[in-house]
């Protein structure tokens, strides 16, 4: 059992190192730029979550829309991410990266829209 266990924890440890190499030689600027506000997005939303159980939720509809629009932009960034990557052009055929960008912003300005008249 522990040889076994052993050769399962070094195989996903090297499983751990490729994907990791390969994730910053594929890396450019904009996917660079894109990740981080991803993880800002996840730190504001860990923030948020730790302040409601911290201090209350007395104004739950700020954090509800606040926590919605965080969670909401994650997802359209997500799929940002995803349709700029020239690896999925086959899985995205016909949207340019300006179309995706325009799609983003149109997304982005409908989601906050909303969420400012639920709060």
């Amino acid at each position: 059992k522990g040889a076994k266990k052993e050769s399962s924890w070094s195989e996903f440890q090297q499983a751990i190192e490729v994907s990791y190499k390969s994730y910053f030689e594929n890396l450019t600027p904009r996917l660079k730029l894109v990740d981080t506000f991803l993880v800002f997005l996840v730190v504001v939303a860990l923030v948020q979550f730790v302040f409601v159980i911290l201090v209350g939720t007395f104004p739950f509809n700020a954090f509800l829309g606040g926590f919605i629009s965080t969670v909401g932009q994650f997802v359209l960034t997500v799929s940002l991410r995803l349709q700029s990557l020239q690896s999925n052009s086959k899985i995205f055929p016909g949207i340019s990266p300006e179309r995706a960008i325009g799609d983003y912003i149109f997304a982005s300005l409908i989601l906050h829209f909303i969420v400012y008249h639920f709060i």
